[in-house]
């Protein structure tokens, strides 16, 4: 390779051009004056007669000028000898550049050029010297980068190419492949510029650039190819290099691999993670952690490993890099017998799910696994905090009994069952087990193995309440049926006695009010039924928007003028099945409750949306099943409940109102209610703040088939209640079968008053064999009017014995419970009526007239 030519051999040498020297400048002024002298001696030696006055002019300019240049050298305005250095060092500067450079006008024109542009373009001398574009216009390798500094060159923005030639420049010069560097800048801020070119030759620089690569290349293809996993990873956990030993262990196809697109956690178990966690939170300058625990492959297999991370600070000092050594610990049958051991028992410690941890006299944990560390926390498993830190206050002291036991050695030390710290109510049951050696040097006196319970305390108050809820229900239920009997006596006999005391008898009032009071017990039993669940419903498909909007004006009047009623519906609400008087009842109790808790003002607010399914989880009620739902809010701003409060405020009976202001029935039947349609209701409430109620109730997908069905049922009803209300007499022949005597009384009475033919039985048994008594004497029964809880035979067995000779006989049912109480003990498709108790002699006759009629 050629040497170049030292700096020093150069630095006297003259530029090949130079255009723009001071001395041109004397040599015109020197002409100029010359020229004057001629000019004004040819006009004196003409003998001109303007000759002596323009003489005189002439010699009058000069010497105005000398005594101007006389001034302007005594103020420093001109300098004589060396002038301005500047100038003169920069010219020095550029001729003794190693560097090509050539200095041009816009129009392409050369005005400079150092001795070492010639020595790169083999040019030796100035008429040899071309620019950059004329000499490599015709360079295939060269003409496009030329070409592309030209037109910035024009725009007068800096440029600046490298490119290969297959030749050599200078002449002379064996050819051989070469790398050159050509840039170009404006010169000048105003006027019209120079451009400034430059060209070197980069060869030598080139080769070491290639050689770094090759050598770095060499090293990328040992550490791939190494026996060893390894990556590198940013503070984010995000992969910036992978090795191929590594990426085959785990299944990643390298070429489509891209850094920081995959971070280290998808590769991890769950216990893993909180292992790397807990390591990156110890972590402290320049150290190796040795971490053992388990990868996962992209086949979903588990991968043992040995992990050697170290983290330092990138060169820009900005984010953390971390490079990490990975051992392959999956047991080949060979090695160390011990060493395989450790591995089996780091692997089983770490992914257990029980946590486990080791402890110091004081509490303080010395190792613990990721179990642990998802239980108790960073902060406990790192030893930052005591382990009776963890649990809350009314716990720490059994902590310390069990661990003072531990140190005593102690034997089957109780299971401890205790809330964790935190916001969030968590349980915990802890078993500590003494170790038997603590004078060890381990500093470890105890093991405490841990368990989340919460899940299953939840349940357990779950199912608790719901047990509770169901026996009271239950109890509610009975005691409204037997009740159901009484009053509908009651209202019979009233109704009687109003036949024979007309408006003006002394005893009308008096009946009326039984009536009334009647009236009013049969509602509390309704409410009861509500809340068991055993009313009777007449679901319809619903918009819940248009039912809220309805009630407007009634839940105003509710709310009072002191509290504001707001209302906040999201577009396309889904439709749900409910009944439509019920959920209004739900509605009127909530609201009225929300008035009750505000004393003075406040807001309550009525909201509806959609729930998806996938949203559920986030309401965190453990009862709530993921399922699509209409969601109803009705929120307070009042004075919030404390949670033992809320923890009964569906049960019957149970009121925190004054007494005489409320029976304690109006939450507990919108429970029931809620219930019988399929939904849920909860309550959340902090003190001082208010109370929301949400109600969950199922979305409903009608089918057209289902649609026109329950048009036509509901036209059907219609048209029967009409004409049943014009005419409630009959000849035909009912059979009544009912338990209690005094019921079936008074209901036989009032049929037979309609002009019905009426026959008796107190039970199932009793009704068939009366009505084969009736058949064998070639008689015949229209109707059939059966209670359904009756001794030896109910009603929905009755009704299948009777279904089996006379498939077409019609039948009521009159039952105190809901209609799908009895109804699902019924083939599918059975026709039947139904009479909800108690009821009046006139809705018996309704019944009767309109069954008859079907």
């Amino acid at each position: 390779m050629e040497q170049p030519s030292p700096v020093a051999s150069i630095r006297d040498e003259k530029p090949l051009i130079d255009r723009d020297s001071t001395p041109g400048g004397l040599r015109r002024l020197l002409f100029l004056a010359g020229f004057l002298f001629v000019l004004a001696a040819a006009l004196a030696l003409s003998r001109h007669a303007y000759g002596a006055p323009a003489l005189v002019a002439i010699f009058g300019l000069l010497a105005m000028v000398g005594i101007a240049a006389v001034f302007a050298l005594a103020l420093g305005l001109i300098r004589i000898g060396d002038g301005d250095r500047t100038g003169g060092i920069g010219k020095d500067f550029l001729d003794d550049l190693p560097t090509g450079t050539l200095i041009t006008d816009r129009k392409g024109r050369i005005v400079y050029a150092n001795r070492a542009y010639g020595e790169q373009t083999g040019a030796s001398s100035s008429a040899e010297v071309r620019t950059l574009e004329r000499l490599l216009s015709r360079e295939p390798e060269a003409s496009e980068a030329i070409y592309r500094l030209a037109n910035q060159a024009r725009e007068r923005v800096p440029g600046e190419e490298e490119f290969r030639l297959s030749r050599d420049l200078r002449q002379g010069v064996a050819p051989s492949p070469r790398w050159y560097r050509a840039t170009v800048r404006a010169l000048g801020r105003t006027g019209e510029p120079l451009l400034a070119w430059t060209i070197a030759d980069i060869t030598s620089e080139r080769e070491e650039q290639e050689t770094f690569f090759r050598d770095l290349q060499h090293a990328i293809d040992y550490l791939d190819h190494a026996p060893a996993g390894f990556f590198a990873s940013d503070e984010d956990g995000r992969i910036t290099y992978l090795n191929a030993t590594l990426a085959a262990w785990l299944g990643v196809d390298l070429a489509e691999f891209r850094p920081q697109t995959r971070s280290i956690s998808e590769f991890l178990t769950e216990e893993g993670r909180l292992i790397l966690l807990r390591a990156q939170a110890a972590a402290s300058g320049n150290e190796v952690a040795t971490l053992d625990l388990d990868l996962v492959t992209a086949a979903g297999q588990r991968l043992p490993v040995r992990l050697l991370r170290n983290s330092s600070r990138r060169v820009d000092g900005r984010s953390k890099l971390t490079r990490t050594l990975v051992l392959n610990q999956r047991p080949s049958g060979e090695g160390d017998p011990a060493r395989a051991a450790e591995v089996r028992f780091v692997r089983f410690f770490n992914s257990s799910p029980m946590a486990i941890a080791a402890l110091d006299a004081m509490g303080r944990v010395l190792r613990a696994n990721a179990a642990f560390t998802k239980l108790f926390g960073e902060a406990a498993a790192l030893g930052g905090v005591m382990i009776t830190d963890c649990v809350r206050d009314q716990n720490r002291e059994t902590i310390r009994q069990a661990l003072l036991a531990a140190v005593r050695g102690q034997a089957g030390i109780p299971a401890l069952d205790v809330q964790l710290a935190g916001e969030a109510a968590r349980a915990a049951r802890l078993y500590v087990s003494a170790n038997s050696d603590i004078h060890d040097g381990s500093g470890e006196v105890a093991i405490l193995y841990g368990v989340d319970i919460t899940e299953q305390r939840a349940l357990e108050e779950q199912f608790a309440q719901s047990q509770k809820m169901q026996a009271i229900g239950n109890l509610a239920g009975g005691i409204a049926h037997d009740f159901n009997n009484v009053l509908t006596i009651i209202t019979a006999s009233v109704d009687f006695l109003l036949l024979n005391h007309p408006t003006g008898d002394p005893s009308f009032q008096d009946l009326i009010l039984i009536k009334q009071s009647a009236n009013r017990a049969a509602s509390l039993v309704r409410q009861l039924l509500a809340y068991s669940r055993r009313q009777t419903m007449r679901p319809k498909m619903l918009s819940l928007t248009d039912v809220i909007a309805d009630m407007h004006l009634l839940l105003k009047r509710i709310s009072g003028d002191l509290v504001k009623l707001e209302r906040r519906h999201a577009r396309d609400l889904w439709p749900v099945m409910a009944d439509i008087g019920q959920f209004e009842q739900v509605i009127t109790n909530l609201v009225q409750n929300a008035r009750d808790a505000m004393r003075e003002s406040g807001t309550v607010t009525i909201s509806t949306r959609n729930v998806e399914a996938a949203e559920t989880a986030g309401f965190g009620y453990a009862e709530l099943i993921p399922a699509d739902y209409v969601l109803v809010e009705v929120a307070d701003t009042g004075s919030g409940m404390p949670p033992e409060v809320a923890e009964r405020i569906f049960e019957p009976f149970f009121t925190t109102k004054e007494i005489g202001k409320g029976t304690g029935l109006g939450l507990s039947m919108a429970y029931g209610i809620i219930k019988q349609s399929g939904g849920f209701i909860f309550v959340d409430s902090v003190m001082g703040e208010g109370t929301t109620f949400r109600i969950f109730l199922p979305r409903h997908v009608p089918s057209e088939a289902v649609l026109s069905l329950e048009s036509a049922a509901a036209g059907a009803s219609q048209a029967s209640a009409a004409a049943a209300a014009k005419d409630l007499s009959g000849t035909s022949s009912i059979l009544l079968v009912e338990d209690e005597d005094n019921v079936r009384s008074g209901n036989v009475r009032a049929l037979k008053m309609r002009g019905y033919e009426v026959h008796e039985a107190a039970s199932g048994l009793e009704a068939l064999d009366v009505i084969d008594e009736i058949e064998a004497e070639g008689g015949h029964i229209d109707l059939v009017v059966s209670d359904v809880v009756m001794p030896e035979m109910d009603g929905p067995t009755l009704l299948r014995e009777m279904r089996k000779r006379r498939p077409d006989l019609k039948f009521i049912f009159v039952s105190g419970y809901a209609e799908d109480a009895f109804a699902k003990n019924l083939p599918e498709g059975e026709k039947f009526g139904f009479l909800p108790k108690p009821f009046s002699l006139r809705e018996l006759a309704v019944a009767v007239k309109t069954a008859l009629e079907e």
